[in-house]
């Protein structure tokens, strides 16, 4: 009977302790005279004193629609793991555009740079507060779903002099210490070089009818589309890493479609706390997994 009551009990203990890290507060990361940009911080509740890594996410929705709610479920996961977490609202500068092969280029690419951009905004925010969240700005990573991955790979790769849109700027030396894509592409591969390389984790389906899986203009739109963009998705980036002999983690989902764009963010989030834990311990991997 004692027994019982002590497993109970300790039952409960984990329990609490884990619905404790659940809950996040919002913060206004940016504010202007015609904009608010906030996020959701989830905290870990057990720490050792040390300054912990930070993930932040950025949603999907082909810039047009979806919310920061999307990262909850990852955000979760890893405050249970010691893990702090945030997830952003973004401009969806598409909005009431069309994103797709009758779109206009130049808006396409403006797109992503505002996000990237908002999202450099929110990484500074945590920056400049690093001590009231004990941050540890050496392990702040950044992820994202569809439209979310098309703007992580673009934050940790673009050249934020050159594409920078707000004065409020990232230190020139700041790097982030990973980037996670769930059915991401690059506009160019040539963006990543030796000297701007991080670890790279990717997860994508290999049918994708929207953002290639190897190399093919975005949604496979014909050359003479106004709305025609080439992209690099998560195998053409994969191969091109490796080139480098950089870290970089794929997971193939044969016959997947671009629903696989949520696959480890969703549900089934430990491969992204295992590639996260690997960065930190600082193991060099290359590894492509089938499914």
């Amino acid at each position: 009977m004692k027994c019982s009551i002590c497993i109970f009990l300790l039952q409960f203990f984990c329990l609490s302790n884990s619905l404790k890290a659940q809950d996040f507060k919002t913060f206004t990361y940016y504010s202007d005279d015609s904009l608010q940009l906030e996020l959701d911080f989830f905290s870990p509740v057990q720490r050792n004193g040390n300054k912990i890594p930070l993930v932040i996410f950025v949603h999907g929705g082909g810039f047009s629609t979806g919310n920061r709610t999307a990262g909850h479920a990852l955000s979760k996961f890893l405050a249970v793991r010691g893990i702090a977490a945030a997830t952003i609202s973004y401009s969806l500068y598409m909005e009431g555009r069309d994103f797709g092969c009758n779109g206009i280029l130049s808006e396409k690419v403006k797109a992503i740079q505002i996000a990237a951009n908002q999202l450099w905004l929110a990484t500074n925010f945590f920056i400049d507060n690093q001590e009231q969240f004990q941050i540890d700005i050496t392990n702040i990573f950044i992820a994202g779903s569809s439209a979310g991955a098309e703007t992580v790979l673009h934050a940790a790769f673009w050249d934020r002099t050159k594409m920078g849109m707000y004065t409020k700027k990232l230190p020139d030396t700041f790097q982030y210490a990973g980037v996670i894509s769930g059915a991401g592409a690059i506009m160019d591969l040539n963006l990543i070089e030796p000297e701007n390389l991080i670890p790279v984790m990717m997860f994508h389906g290999d049918a994708d009818p929207l953002l290639p899986y190897e190399t093919a203009a975005h949604r496979y739109c014909l050359p003479n589309s106004s709305g025609w963009l080439m992209l690099f998705g998560s195998k053409s980036i994969y191969d091109y890493i490796v080139k480098l002999n950089g870290t970089v983690d794929l997971i193939s989902y044969t016959g997947g479609l671009h629903e696989i764009a949520g696959a480890h963010f969703f549900q089934n989030q430990k491969p992204v706390f295992d590639f996260i834990q690997s960065v930190i311990d600082k193991q060099h991997i290359q590894k492509h997994t089938i499914k």
